[in-house]
């Protein structure tokens, strides 16, 4: 790929306007998808309401848990700016750190509500699942059919209602007017959320920027360098571990995976391989040199070069 097209990609990428949009397309796809192979009114008292009321929260709620739990700076506001009274004192954060934590947490929560809402939105537009959850609570008092109708008789009629292929002359009209009502409330249900969701969109973004302790500027060059932070910071970390893993590596069997000059290697003893076996965590307490690796200590601290235990490899 050319530099110019990286640079557009990784500009494309970094545009919250460009992955909402992308986000949205993917969310209407895929209930239209959903809808189409998975969806079928049980058309049974009882059940419509449950079943509708399933397939259109339910997925909603999903996909707002995985657009919190795939958020990369989610986990980094729960980890390091956690105010909990179990913290450690060394990782409690200050009262502009909480701030700007929660002004980040504000920006995940728009960016996670996303595609719930797309869901939302558009099966409520399409009026289907909200036809078939509704269908047992429509007024059909005024149609002279139901005057002599028993109310389990009526339910169970009302409950069918989303199935009938083939009906009676007299319940075909009053069939298509509940489902004309009921279109017309899911749609309006939706144009409500929709205008509900652009103006809290507007507060939001209002608010955050007001209770902001940033300026405009300020807030541009932070964003900004979160991202190279966390960019530089990866990289630094890949190569930095695995230039250490291959040294400690190298301490437990005297040699490097992939080296073609392997003259001697060594055989861990049964101390080495209990103490490596057991993980230790990172930097715990006010230790200045943590362990970062399952290897163990005494792997690292030892001098190999006085141990005798080996076989020495024949070219």
């Amino acid at each position: 790929m050319s530099p110019d097209l990286n640079c557009i990609s990784s500009s494309l990428l970094r545009s919250e306007p460009c992955i909402n949009s992308l986000i949205a397309i993917l969310t209407v796809c895929g209930q239209q998808l959903f809808s189409s192979y998975t969806f079928s009114c049980p058309c049974q008292v009882g059940k419509n309401f449950y079943y509708g009321s399933a397939f259109l929260v339910v997925p909603a709620l999903i996909l707002l848990i995985a657009g919190y739990a795939l958020r990369g700076q989610m986990w980094t506001v729960a980890s390091e700016y956690c105010c909990c009274s179990c913290t450690p004192p060394y990782r409690r954060s200050s009262p502009l750190e909480r701030r700007l934590a929660c002004l980040m947490f504000f920006d995940i929560t728009g960016r996670a509500l996303v595609a719930p809402l797309t869901w939302l939105t558009v099966t409520l537009l399409t009026g289907t699942y909200y036809e078939c959850a509704a269908s047992e609570f429509a007024s059909v008092d005024q149609y002279p059919m139901f005057a002599n109708v028993t109310p389990s008789k009526r339910e169970e009629m009302l409950a069918g209602f989303p199935c009938y292929t083939s009906a009676p002359s007299d319940v075909i009209p009053v069939r298509d007017e509940v489902a004309l009502l009921h279109r017309y409330q899911s749609q309006m249900l939706g144009w409500i959320l929709v205008v509900l969701a652009t103006i809290a969109l507007l507060v939001s973004k209002c608010l955050a920027r007001c209770c902001s302790p940033l300026t405009s500027l300020q807030h541009h060059y932070w964003t900004n360098h979160l991202h190279n932070e966390r960019m530089l910071f990866e990289k630094a970390a890949e190569e930095h571990s695995q230039l250490l893993i291959r040294h400690r590596i190298k301490k437990v069997f005297g040699f490097i995976p992939g080296s073609e000059d392997i003259k001697h290697i060594r055989i861990p003893s049964c101390q080495d391989w209990r103490e490596i076996s057991v993980p230790n965590l990172l930097c715990v307490g006010d230790t200045s040199q943590g362990p970062y690796s399952f290897l163990g200590d005494r792997v690292v601290e030892e001098n190999e070069e006085d141990r005798q235990e080996g076989i020495e490899m024949k070219p």
